[in-house]
């Protein structure tokens, strides 16, 4: 992968990024149960990850079913497995059949991208998962700080579609900026907290530290292993905007074969979100330390984050490129996690266990994320803007403060 050889690695120099992968691969492959196909990049497939996606089944749009239907051999070769949204439907493909393999003879047959993977969209991944494993916070670690000024967010809704919630962290003394949040509880069990578990509820800790009078609604979508398929995903989009949300946070997404843009969710912007006024998508721009595409932050309809550090550089870890809208503080951030103990499963830290109290040291874009969120709610509930207008004076500020070599960044 193409990486910023300037941003030093301090504490992960040491790592084996195979390593890391093969982990990573491994807890999805249990959760999945042999439903994730795996395409491999340039290099070993087993540890160079291209793209995930779901095995025997493609997507296509609506009005392409037909003579995709003819080029696989009718109706019964390829049938309707889901019609999902208006717009996009999942095709199923005799056992057997390999996805790749399927995608390149349509291409041929009837056209390069009208048929693509149902890949899988996991939270941002550093190699498949945000960019550290969460860390106890230590007592030099800087207490989250919290704008308490009148109506700061007031009025304004933000969705953050992730993991789910984790309700103890709206009544717990040590995060009362989550008082009032809600959303899809997530089961976490204090004994063994599981991996990507809290992960929404600190990004709901985030936005409300930059807002603290927004209502937050963290939306469960990634249940999983943090990860659910594109074909999924648009549906439980489509849910969450009939909430009429002003902004929705993402910190999710996916790489894609031959980097083109998730289908399911072009088709989601163009018959959904487009038709509402004034709403945005904030997308974590995720955290390969790469310029290759990261779906959907790099929409063009999509508000794309990457992270810096606390010194203003691009971090070690964030994806970077003329896609990437606006960079933010990614890096060691402390927010709401459970509390219990968490089992790291990455090398070099395999085993050993970490025991949290209701708060958590973290890094990644997926953090970044949800901070242009809570400032575009604060500058909404300032200006009386709504969120696309308020969103588009913050990325001018941002541009007006542009660091050299890393980008606009707030």
């Amino acid at each position: 992968m193409d990486k910023p050889s300037d941003q030093p690695r301090p504490e992960v120099d040491a790592l084996d990024p195979a390593a890391r992968t093969r982990a990573q691969l491994e807890v999805i492959r249990r959760a999945f149960k042999g439903e994730v196909g795996i395409a491999g990049g340039d290099g070993d497939a087993e540890n160079d990850v291209a793209f995930l996606y779901r095995r025997e089944h493609i997507l296509v749009r609506d009005e392409d079913i037909d003579r995709v239907q003819a080029a696989l051999g009718g109706p019964d070769q390829a049938p309707i497995v889901d019609g999902l949204v208006h717009g996009v439907s999942r095709l199923g493909l005799p056992p057997g059949r390999d996805v790749p393999e399927v995608l390149d003879e349509l291409d041929a047959a009837v056209g390069v991208g009208v048929a693509t993977p149902d890949h899988l969209m996991w939270v941002v991944p550093g190699s498949l998962c945000p960019a550290t494993e969460p860390e106890e916070p230590g007592t030099k670690a800087s207490h989250p700080s919290v704008t308490w000024a009148s109506g700061n967010g007031h009025g304004v809704l933000v969705s953050v579609v992730d993991t789910g919630w984790h309700p103890p962290a709206a009544t717990d003394p040590l995060t009362p900026w989550l008082a009032g949040v809600t959303g899809d509880v997530e089961v976490i069990d204090p004994a063994n907290i599981h991996p990507y578990a809290g992960h929404g509820t600190f990004i709901a800790g985030v936005v409300r530290c930059e807002a603290p009078a927004a209502e937050v609604r963290v939306e469960g979508f990634f249940p999983v292993a943090g990860a659910a398929f594109e074909s999924d995903m648009v549906v439980q989009l489509c849910q969450a905007l009939e909430l009429g949300p002003d902004i929705i946070s993402l910190s999710a997404g996916t790489t894609t074969r031959a980097n083109r843009p998730t289908l399911s969710l072009e088709v989601f912007h163009q018959n959904f979100l487009s038709k509402v006024k004034g709403t945005v998508l904030v997308a974590a721009a995720g955290n390969d330390a790469t310029r290759a595409p990261f779906w959907p932050a790099a929409f063009p309809w999509a508000i794309s984050v990457g992270a810096i550090d606390a010194s203003g550089q691009r971090a070690w870890f964030s994806n970077f490129g003329s896609w990437v809208d606006v960079y933010a503080l990614g890096v060691d951030l402390v927010n709401a996690f459970p509390h219990g103990d968490f089992t790291c499963v990455e090398p070099p830290h395999v085993g050993e266990t970490r025991h949290f109290e209701g708060l958590c040291r973290w890094s990644g874009t997926s953090f970044s994320t949800p901070v242009v969120a809570g400032r575009i709610a604060a500058r909404m509930s300032q200006t009386g803007l709504s969120a696309r207008r308020a969103a588009d004076q913050l990325l001018a500020q941002a541009r007006a403060g542009a660091v050299p070599g890393v980008g606009p960044c707030l």
